[in-house]
């Protein structure tokens, strides 16, 4: 499947939780071993960023869309 959409995670389904009108699916994320930020660069230079620093990713996205 291609997606233009440039962060996919590859995992596996770990569980199914099935209510009236929503469905919660775990999933065990394996792959890639690399996501893309894409910041400004003021943000970048706010918080000293730099190779081989330890950091966190939050992914702030509305919509995360499943496929098969």
């Amino acid at each position: 499947m291609q997606l233009s959409a440039r962060n996919q995670l590859q995992g596996k389904i770990t569980g199914i939780e099935k209510g009236t009108v929503m469905a919660n699916i775990k999933i065990e994320v394996t792959e890639p071993n690399t996501i893309t930020a894409v910041i400004t660069k003021e943000s970048a230079e706010k918080l000293g960023l730099a190779e081989g620093d330890d950091v966190t990713a939050v992914i702030k996205s509305t919509e995360v869309i499943i496929g098969k």
